[in-house]
């Protein structure tokens, strides 16, 4: 089985969110379908169900491995690199 090789350093704690919800999705006068937390650096964006899939579009920008849900009652991760639920 496949293991993600970003989890082990990433900051801890790790960042509290810097929004409530996608600003980028806010910009652009669309709406997130869920939220996910880049675990680098606190970026809140969209899933890929979302129409502008912006929680993707900043790991392609920064390279920020790690994401997690800010769904309610989620606690599950993601790794871009990996291709792993972490």
């Amino acid at each position: 089985m496949k293991q993600c090789t970003h989890s082990d350093s990433l900051p801890r704690p790790e960042p509290g969110p810097l929004s409530e919800t996608c600003l980028e999705c806010r910009a652009a006068g669309t709406h997130p379908v869920q939220l996910r937390l880049c675990l680098d650096c606190g970026h809140v964006g969209c899933c890929d169900t979302s129409p502008m899939r912006h929680a993707t579009e900043h790991y392609k920008e920064t390279g920020h491995p790690v994401m997690r849900t800010l769904e309610p009652g989620e606690s599950w991760r993601w790794c871009f690199v990996d291709h792993v639920l972490v």
